[in-house]
């Protein structure tokens, strides 16, 4: 990760450094363009809605019914999942109205641990984000391979490739080209998932009068608890990525106001949809078929409209992760570019392009991603990225109580509502899912911690490299 280090810089840069509330400032290279503050609510809420809903919310209900088994536990489960990302989001909004500034988690990760805290926030943020583009693009992969060329081999790893591929061009052209993708797609997703909705109320209602069993209730303490962990893991999966417009703070043309009201709104959209998804599967699946569902959503659209009914949901399932690699091959490069601009990477990772792309970052991401989707598979790398995901928001809430403390002056243009009781809350409920993935996930647990263990020496290594460059120019 440090090869990309430059040992000597212009004199010009260093004499211009800067140093604002004890956080250095580097100026960007000369020769590098900057982020463009173009973006707006629209966008937000846009990168929000596509960059969670995907063929999670058509695969997972049959999971969550299997584990609950019945209507109205599997409606308030979808339900809390969306409370669990409102509190997330009430957190976070502070955090991100009070340092607007492009990296997402790192930025305030750093603010309130230092150096290495933002670091391993960071590393990780990013390792999961890249994770999700390869994962992602192994089901597209799997989907595109089993609409178009069902025959053909390797299918699967040429479709997964190839929208990565086609997403980086779309970026590298520039933010405006990237932001009006992600708008697009996430309408005409949103779109879909409403007719499917639509359909199944219309067309669906007849249940199959052959289910052999009914659905399997937990009852008692222990086993209900169980239960519920384990369906709200699912639906939380699903719920990923709706602090999507975090990332993009620098470039948002209001972000004090536009963050909260992106995050909140596309969270609104967002449980709306899923909650009348899963109404529309429960009106047309009975709790046994459902409950034994992989693809719940296939399931339902072949009892309406048959072998056809197959062939509408993959395209809507195609459809939804186009948008979803999209804002996550936005979102991702600007978490190495603040890296990179905090001489905690490669200083080639700041450099941005006219069109506003974080260049370097974005291909490095890509290759990666690419390398992940050909070599991996979907439950390992899902499994791991989720367990990132819960280390990242334990620390962020630590993050919110220190900073509460040690920068109370601070300009906090959204105050966190409930505080301290509801980020408390919230981090008790994300330190049980960080035990309760360990043990449902030990491997892939073990895994991630081995990747975290690394950071410090990957991080002293940059931090000897960038010292190293500042002595060279010190020297000439």
């Amino acid at each position: 990760m440090a090869r990309g280090f430059s040992q000597s810089q212009p004199q010009s840069l260093m004499e211009n450094i800067t140093v604002l509330d004890e956080v250095i400032i580097v100026p960007e290279p000369p020769q590098s363009g900057k982020l463009l503050r173009i973006l707006g609510v629209g966008f937000g809420i846009a990168v929000g809605v596509g960059g969670t809903i995907g063929v999670g919310i058509l695969r997972n209900p049959g999971g969550v019914a299997a584990q609950l088994g019945a209507v109205w536990p599997i409606m308030v489960v979808w339900v809390l999942g969306g409370v669990y990302c409102l509190l997330g989001a009430n957190y976070l909004a502070e955090l991100a109205t009070m340092i607007p500034q492009a990296g997402g988690f790192y930025v305030y990760a750093r603010r309130a641990f230092g150096d290495y805290g933002g670091f391993v926030v960071g590393w990780s943020d990013w390792i999961n984000q890249t994770l999700s583009l390869a994962y992602i693009s192994i089901v597209f992969g799997e989907y595109a391979a089993s609409l178009f060329t069902p025959n053909l081999a390797g299918g699967k790893a040429i479709f997964g490739v190839s929208v990565l591929v086609a997403i980086t061009i779309v970026n590298v052209i520039g933010v405006r080209a990237g932001s009006e993708t992600q708008k697009i797609t996430s309408f005409l997703k949103a779109l879909a998932l409403f007719g499917f909705v639509a359909a199944c109320f219309i067309f669906g209602g007849q249940h199959d009068a052959t289910a052999s069993a009914p659905a399997v209730i937990p009852t008692g303490i222990l086993p209900t608890l169980i239960a519920v962990t384990l369906a709200l893991q699912l639906v939380l999966g699903t719920y990923d990525g709706w602090y999507g417009p975090i990332y993009f703070s620098e470039e948002d043309t209001n972000p004090k106001q536009n963050i909260p009201r992106s995050m909140f709104g596309g969270i609104a959209v967002v449980i709306a949809i899923y909650v009348l998804v899963n109404a529309a599967l429960i009106y047309v699946l009975p709790m046994t078929s459902l409950a034994g569902s992989e693809f719940a959503g296939g399931d339902a659209m072949a009892l309406i409209f048959g072998a056809r009914g197959g062939q509408i949901v993959t395209i809507l399932a195609l459809l939804s992760l186009i948008s979803i690699v999209n804002a996550v091959m936005m979102m991702t490069p600007r978490i190495m570019f603040a890296l990179g601009r905090d001489r905690l990477f490669t200083n080639r990772a700041a450099g941005v392009s006219k069109g506003g792309t974080p260049v370097f970052a974005l291909l490095t991401t890509a290759v990666c991603a690419i390398a992940l989707t050909v070599v991996g598979t979907f439950e390992l790398l899902l499994a791991i990225g989720q367990f990132f995901l819960v280390v990242i928001t334990i620390l962020l809430i630590v993050a919110l109580f220190r900073l509460r403390r040690t920068e109370p002056d601070l300009p906090r243009p959204y105050r966190t509502w409930g505080y301290p009781y509801a980020p408390l809350v919230m981090l008790l409920f994300s330190v049980l899912l960080f035990f309760g993935y360990i043990g449902s996930n030990i491997y892939p647990s073990l895994y991630a911690l081995g990747v975290l263990a690394v950071s410090y020496p990957i991080f002293r290594l940059i931090k000897r490299l960038a010292a190293d460059g500042s002595e060279a120019v010190d020297r000439v």
